[in-house]
């Protein structure tokens, strides 16, 4: 019942925490001067092209960019009615995009399901192979395994991951027959799921995963081998030990749980990271996910897209974090404890 309260209070802090984001967020992508319809009105009007003047003009009024920021602000998010009555986020209108021309839910819909399915993956890819590296690493120093898999993060850490994107896109689809370039096969796109359809899309994944998810993976790998020696030097370990606790038994129970609390404490950071991180690879790899869309997005300041994509980027760390908060309640007890005398 403890962690079903704390989990509403965190539900309650993160709606407040997004509601300030959205005002960052806001007031970040207005910072340069003039918008996307602004900056087209005064180039029509320099080369003298007099023909688009009169839609941009009605753009500029129809989405309340001629207002106050604070008003433009109200109306993005629906707390106030504008040119269209109560039509902003909260009521599941995420604006136009003046660059494409489209709404903002047609041209990210696809790519937000994309950038999770990736992420995830990623995500998983590195706990799976991070975690059991990093304590074998720590249970064997100074062996010849802590060794190479000291080689093994360093080499990736040092390697770019859009360097090792072109050697997966060419190697692996000349050699191990490796689909390159999307997610699923072309015949698959647009239709009902299926097994066939799974079995593409998982097959697709293999390389944008071990791609995206190696640099992370060494970098955990590290420091979770360190985390471990720093517990395995501690008297309590020599004590399990002498009391006759089994190596194997006093390694998960105790150092583990220590040293792995960071790692938890890392599942809000590493979500955003890999989406703002993957874009060189999702250009590489011609990957349909939303990093190269806010990139397109900002640098032509169409800004009903790239501010839907910043909140999509930080309702992701904030869930992270909230994840991540609770699951260290449940692992670590001393939090728990810290928690109930405050």
């Amino acid at each position: 019942m403890d962690i079903f309260r704390y989990a509403i209070y965190r539900l309650f802090t993160m709606l407040l925490t997004l509601l300030v984001v959205s005002v960052l967020v806001f007031a970040i992508i207005n910072l340069p001067p003039g918008d996307y319809l602004s900056n087209q009105i005064a180039e029509l009007r320099s080369t003298g092209q007099t023909s688009g003047l009169a839609k941009a003009e009605f753009l500029r009024k129809e989405y309340a960019l001629d207002r106050a920021l604070w008003e433009q602000y109200m109306i993005w998010m629906g707390f106030m009615p504008g040119p269209q009555g109560w039509s902003g986020m909260l009521q599941g209108n995420f604006g136009w995009s003046f660059e494409f021309d489209r709404p903002v839910a047609e041209i990210v819909g696809d790519s937000l399901w994309l950038t999770v399915l990736v992420n995830l993956a990623a995500v998983l890819f590195i706990y799976l192979v991070a975690l059991p590296l990093g304590v074998l690493a720590a249970a064997r120093s100074k062996t010849w395994v802590d060794y190479t898999a000291a080689f093994v993060g360093y080499l990736g850490l040092a390697t770019p991951n859009f360097l090792l994107a072109l050697i997966l896109f060419y190697y692996g689809n000349k050699h191990l027959n490796l689909p390159i370039g999307g997610l699923m096969d072309p015949i698959y796109e647009g239709e009902p799921m299926s097994l066939a359809k799974v079995k593409s899309i998982l097959i697709h994944l293999i390389v944008p995963t071990f791609v995206i998810g190696t640099s992370g993976a060494a970098a955990m790998m590290q420091r979770l081998r360190a985390n471990m020696l720093d517990e395995l030097g501690k008297p309590y370990v020599e004590t399990a030990i002498a009391k006759g606790m089994a190596p194997s038994k006093m390694l998960t129970k105790y150092p583990l749980r220590v040293a792995f609390n960071p790692f938890v404490a890392d599942i809000g950071n590493l979500l955003p990271a890999m989406v703002s991180g993957s874009v060189l690879v999702s250009v590489v790899l011609g990957l349909e996910t939303i990093g190269p869309t806010l990139l397109a997005a900002l640098k032509t300041q169409d800004q009903f897209l790239s501010g839907f994509v910043l909140m999509f980027v930080a309702l992701l760390t904030l869930i992270g974090t909230m994840i991540s908060d609770i699951l260290l309640v449940m692992l670590d007890p001393r939090i728990r404890y810290e928690g109930r005398d405050a």
